[in-house]
């Protein structure tokens, strides 16, 4: 299971992701839950599910209310908890309910929440 957002990193973060298992089942955010944590989202989540669920990779998309997605964790039960390389792994959210937790190293500097920034710098 991996908890993301949309971006150009999204497809190497999936294909590596998809590559540790038999099956990948994303954890999406729901659109109030990233607009507590972050701001409003630029896509909504059934854009994004909807985007994610074209992916050959992708398996199935659960969107979560809560703030994290650890409720989502124990529900589901997976074997192994794959998050981005700007967690480490005292920060990942229900490491304590998997077999294994991946950091997957980040190899862009790409992030729709960068990308947002840049573009309200530069206006």
């Amino acid at each position: 299971m991996i908890n993301i957002g949309v971006s150009e990193q999204l497809i190497l973060y999936l294909l590596f992701t998809y590559s540790l298992g038999n099956k990948l089942i994303v954890g999406l955010n729901s659109d109030a839950s990233v607009t507590r944590i972050k701001r409003t989202p630029v896509n909504n989540q059934e854009w994004r599910r909807e985007f994610l669920q074209e992916l050959e990779c992708v398996d199935d998309v659960i969107i979560f209310e809560e703030d994290t997605p650890w409720q989502l964790i124990q529900q589901i039960k997976p074997d192994i908890l794959v998050k981005g390389g700007d967690y480490t792994l005292s920060e990942v959210v229900g490491a304590e309910l998997v077999d294994k937790v991946v950091i997957f190293p980040l190899t862009l500097d790409i992030s729709t929440t960068k990308i947002i920034n840049h573009a309200n710098h530069n206006n």
